[in-house]
């Protein structure tokens, strides 16, 4: 027998949870300068709980080739990286229409 999603009821291969999660989001990216004018590109509004800060922020650190963390429910990247976390965000699931640049 099938395992079920305690949150949906769905079997675990057709659980849609994730999907309706990502959805929910809104995601804001700005730039903000730091110490000495450096340039940090901050991504807010992703949920710690259900999405895994830590695995996506190192997966934006080798997909913008930049160093950067995670804290606070942010994730934040060395650099202008603006347009490069929109696209790694919306190839990872999230809706176009919930990703805010600033």
């Amino acid at each position: 027998m099938a395992e079920v999603c305690s949150t949906c009821g769905l079997p675990k291969d057709l659980c849609v949870c994730g999907e309706i999660e990502k959805e929910q989001q809104r995601i804001r990216i700005r730039l903000e300068t730091r110490k000495f004018g450096r340039p940090t590109t901050i991504i807010d509004g992703l949920d710690d709980k259900n999405s895994n800060l830590q695995s996506i922020a190192q997966k934006l650190k080798g997909f913008c080739a930049c160093g950067g963390t995670h804290k606070n429910g942010q994730v934040m990247l060395q650099g202008d990286h603006r347009d490069k976390v929109r696209e790694f965000l919306i190839k990872s699931g999230y809706p176009q229409e919930n990703i805010e640049l600033q």
